[in-house]
């Protein structure tokens, strides 16, 4: 009877972990994997905190008014749209410089809506309506004129030359700014309602000036939605 011959398996050799040095290819991908990550996060929140001055409205503004001193404040913003997209406080403000558009009070304002007050092609006219005003009329608010004959008659003594005249309202001039709104006050200002400052463009003023001389009324109506 033969014997039986157990054999064990040789173990593996141990290995043995070995740190890697500087010039491992993994390690220098790391590293530079973490400074890259530093270096984005720390710009992306030095952006998020960037701020630049710029002017906005102190008081409600019309167009054609002054932006000075009393009529600006500076705030401190972080513009999403690009420096040029609002009126800068970084530099000195533009003598004689004026908003063309209705700019609401707190609102910052768009460079887009300041011009020299030489290329202002508006002026003011002063409306005084035959009837009762809507309260949506105030100063920054965006109106219609129209004209109401006083009758086919006696429109057509004034107005009956032009070929615009007829017995039945017409519109003078629509999405204009009201610069001023004043009530007559006083003993012998009841029944005199209140005189509406409309900014008219030169273009239209011949039809509007026409309008107010002749036999009938001009009236203000509020466009919906167009108060500051």
């Amino acid at each position: 009877m033969s014997a039986t011959v157990q054999v064990t398996p040789a173990s593996p050799a141990a290995v043995r972990w070995r740190s890697p040095g500087w010039r491992d290819p993994r390690l220098l991908l790391g590293v530079t994997l973490l400074a890259t990550s530093v270096a984005l996060g720390s710009w992306l929140v030095s952006s998020a905190g960037r701020t630049e001055p710029v002017y906005a409205a102190r008081v409600p503004l019309v167009a054609g008014d002054v932006l000075d001193a009393e009529s600006l404040v500076v705030r401190e913003v972080r513009l999403d749209g690009g420096p040029d997209v609002y009126l800068s406080a970084a530099v000195d403000l533009p003598a004689g410089l004026v908003v063309v558009r209705t700019v609401g009070q707190g609102e910052l304002v768009p460079f887009a809506a300041t011009a020299e007050s030489s290329a202002l092609d508006l002026r003011p006219v002063a409306i005084t309506p035959s009837g009762p005003m809507s309260r949506a009329v105030v100063a920054g608010a965006s109106v219609d004129l129209w004209f109401v004959p006083a009758d086919d008659g006696a429109a057509g003594s004034t107005m009956a030359t032009t070929a615009q005249t007829s017995g039945a309202p017409r519109q003078l001039a629509a999405g204009l700014a009201v610069s001023e709104v004043s009530e007559e006050t006083g003993t012998f200002a009841v029944g005199a309602g209140r005189s509406v400052q409309v900014l008219v463009p030169v273009a239209d003023l011949p039809d509007v000036l026409a309008a107010l001389a002749a036999d009938g009324t001009v009236e203000v109506v509020p466009v919906p939605g167009g108060t500051p």
